[in-house]
């Protein structure tokens, strides 16, 4: 294993390098901060002090005396039961707090629907699917059968085509505690996806004169496919262990970038602290530009605190995306994007073009296990299976594959095992594909020829069946 996590989804919180004496006053101020400035809503649930606890690696004492602390304050309410809540106080809005709703508007268009190739083999290690098998069947029909018994008549007409307001307002407060997000509900757009809202996006900026786009290289086949159909020329920009590399991005003929800053996809990597302030810098040095953040893999991680979202840093310059299709399973079609306002009109005319609105019965089940807490409880599971898969072909590449080179932080659903120089990892891909183990070829991802390398995906793969794979890696490899 690589170690307890450091850090917990709450509010991003990381106790690492904090003395412990004064632990007690460090979480105490971090929460007392986050219900005065709107992080924390009225009636929001605080995990339970021993699961937070857990995560932080402290005693349960300090976030018990935490909790004291503020409920004397009038801050938070505990109650046999229901748990900690934020108390239904009137609080000034922080800085921080969510602006203004924008203006609805109509007229756009369609948006394609693409999908990778599958194909039936012994081992599949291709990225990209969660662990399909894990999906919680039963909270998700508990959850249907609440929406259906609760939804009003009106709930079941075409409906905002920003998104039910109720999973929107459900969304607004997770991204807010998790990814550190501030988007008022009614300007969150719930999306088929990320897929969507990177269509919606491409459309919204060609129709504003922009013809080229900004993409990591390697990244995301196909996020580059998408954005290229909508008439958004692909342009590559390099990534390194910091991740995206700035200084080539300045040298590139694009105002808009497209970025995976949470976990790289396929490297891997994290985006630098330095590294994200150079974006950002990036972003403000002209007129039109944006930063699109993927938050993909943001939900998984192993042994690091989270890394919050970018778009917190710079709302009016950072379009920001993410999906239930990592967290959850992909045929829900569930996503949502926080775009700047001047951009929100235009991308809910897309909207309302290309298809009126959402279906609404999955919206309202998704709310309710974001309302329950059972999506956070089914993430707490699933981490604990993706890690201990991650581990196993670890484990099985080191045994396997002599001197093996795995590049990437321990998070996400997906390494990158790097090949000898010279070696064709398509040629590789195609070999293991005849052993029966399908994996994705780095080239594959790639605008400009680059270092080999595999793409391995663990998570919809049992622990044993995951080092067989690595065995035969191995023996593909040694030819």
């Amino acid at each position: 294993m690589d170690g307890p996590p450091r850090g917990t989804d709450f509010l991003q919180l990381d106790a690492t390098g904090v003395p412990r004496r004064t632990l007690g006053g460090w979480l105490t101020g971090r929460l007392r901060a986050a219900v005065l400035d709107g992080t924390l809503a009225p009636g929001d649930a605080l995990p339970a002090a021993r699961t937070l606890a857990g995560d932080l690696g402290v005693s349960r004492g300090v976030v018990v005396g935490a909790y004291q602390r503020l409920a004397e304050e009038g801050l938070l309410l505990a109650r046999v039961g229901s748990g900690t809540r934020v108390a239904a106080a009137h609080r000034p809005p922080g800085p921080g707090a969510p602006g203004p709703a924008p203006e609805p508007a109509p007229a756009g268009a369609p948006f394609p629907v693409g999908s990778r190739p599958r194909r039936a083999v012994e081992l599949d290690l291709w990225p990209g699917l969660p662990d399909l098998s894990a999906f919680p069947r039963a909270a998700w029909l508990r959850a249907e059968r609440r929406a259906l018994a609760t939804a009003a008549a009106a709930d079941l007409g075409y409906g905002d085509p920003r998104g039910h307001p109720r999973l929107r307002a459900e969304l607004a407060g997770w991204l807010a505690r998790t990814r550190g997000v501030r988007v008022h509900p009614d300007a969150l757009l719930v999306t088929s996806g990320v897929a969507q809202a990177l269509a919606l996006l491409a459309q919204v900026l060609r129709a504003r004169g922009h013809a080229a786009v900004a993409v990591e290289d390697p990244g995301s086949a196909g996020a580059r496919g998408q954005l290229a159909h909508w008439g958004l020329a692909p342009v590559g920009v390099g990534v390194d262990a910091d991740g995206l590399d700035v200084a080539q991005l300045r040298a590139a003929a694009a105002d808009v970038a497209v970025v995976t800053p949470a976990h790289q996809f396929p490297t891997g990597v994290v985006l630098s602290p330095a590294r994200r302030r150079e974006l950002l810098a990036w972003a403000a040095d002209g007129p039109d530009r944006l930063v699109v953040e993927d938050d993909y893999d943001a939900e998984h991680r192993y042994d690091r605190a989270p890394v919050p979202a970018l778009q917190a840093s710079a709302p009016e310059r950072v379009a920001h995306t993410g999906s239930t299709s990592k967290t959850l399973a992909p045929g829900l079609r569930l996503g949502w994007l926080a775009a700047p306002a001047h951009l929100r009109a235009d991308l809910l005319a897309a909207r309302h073009a290309g298809d009126i609105a959402g279906p609404v019965l999955p919206q309202l089940a998704l709310a309710d296990l974001l309302a329950t807490g059972q999506l956070q409880a089914h993430l707490r599971r699933v981490r604990l299976r993706q890690r201990a898969r991650r581990d196993a072909l670890l484990a099985g590449l080191r045994e396997h594959v002599p001197g093996a080179r795995v590049q990437g932080v321990p998070a996400g659903l997906h390494l990158l095992l790097a090949l000898p120089a010279g070696a064709e990892d398509a040629e590789v891909a195609d070999a293991l594909l005849r052993r029966g183990v399908a994996v994705a070829p780095l080239g594959l991802h790639r605008l400009r020829p680059g270092p080999p390398g595999l793409v391995l995906g663990y998570a919809a793969t049992g622990p044993d069946r995951l080092r067989e794979a690595a065995r035969r890696i191995g023996e593909v490899l040694r030819g």
